[in-house]
């Protein structure tokens, strides 16, 4: 396993293979992961724990224990967690395929976890 910090919380990779990579995300309250999309990266995301908000393509929606969610190639997608905030993410291994649109980290582009 292996934990990355990140400036609103952090990941433990708890599977990295040819073929899907699993991550335990714990997001801070207040906190948001970049606007983003992928080019070919597909992701589900499961909720363990806490609330957020989703926004996907333009259309937010609240995020709750026991919820999932499919993030398919060139979907624009966010979490803003409204407590802590816990998921488990299965995607395909396309680890550096990540487009920022926003972000108030100042992280821009494209860009490898």
């Amino acid at each position: 396993m292996k934990r990355v910090d990140k400036p609103w919380g952090y990941e433990i990779w708890w599977a990295v293979t040819e073929k899907y990579v699993g991550k335990m995300i714990h997001v801070n309250a207040g906190h948001s992961l970049s606007l983003q999309y992928h080019n070919v990266k597909h992701e589900s995301m499961y909720v363990i724990s806490g609330q957020a908000i989703l926004f996907l393509n333009g259309v937010e929606q609240k995020f709750s224990p026991g919820e999932a969610v499919e993030i398919p190639p060139l979907t624009q997608h966010r979490l803003t967690a409204v407590t802590d905030f816990d998921i488990v993410e299965v995607s395909t291994p396309e680890l550096d395929d990540v487009v920022r649109l926003s972000d108030r980290y100042g992280r821009q582009g494209t860009s490898a976890p």
